[in-house]
Parts: structure tokens; sequence; C-alpha cells
């Protein structure tokens, strides 16, 4: 399988089918960290794949409020 992971393109091959998590683990990646797409489906880590998919690892980006409770007037 082809793995491309975003955001830098970088590609990797993996022979056979394997589950999602296995492959993340080989990229020392880890799953809460990423959403994994074949296509424009979303699949999880226990998830086997085909040998012959296209895997996509996107970073999932987070941020914004701190936490902290804010009070809105209006």
């Amino acid at each position: 399988m082809r793995v491309v992971v975003l955001p830098k393109g970088d590609e990797k091959e993996f022979p056979g089918r394997r589950r999602v998590a296995d492959v993340l683990k080989a990229l020392d990646i880890i799953p809460e960290t990423v959403l994994v797409a074949r296509g424009s489906t979303l699949v999880t880590a226990d998830e086997t794949v085909e040998a012959d998919a296209v895997l996509r690892i996107i970073p999932v980006i987070s941020g914004g409020h701190s936490g902290e409770v804010c009070e809105v007037s209006g």
C-alpha cells in the first residue's frame, strides 16, 4: 500500500494488507494525532486495508481556546 503523510506529502510503501494501527506504529505516529483517509473516506485504526490502497495521513490541528471561561456580552 502507498501511504502519503501530509502536510509534506512524504510517501511510504508497505507490502501486503495491514491494519491502520500497524501502519501508524511503523511510522511512529500517535493515532490520536491524525486522521487517516482512503479516498474520501476516513478509516479507523482497527481497520485492515488492502495492499493496493492509498492512504493519506492528515495531522489533526487543535488550538484556540485556552480552557478559560469567558463571559460574552452582547
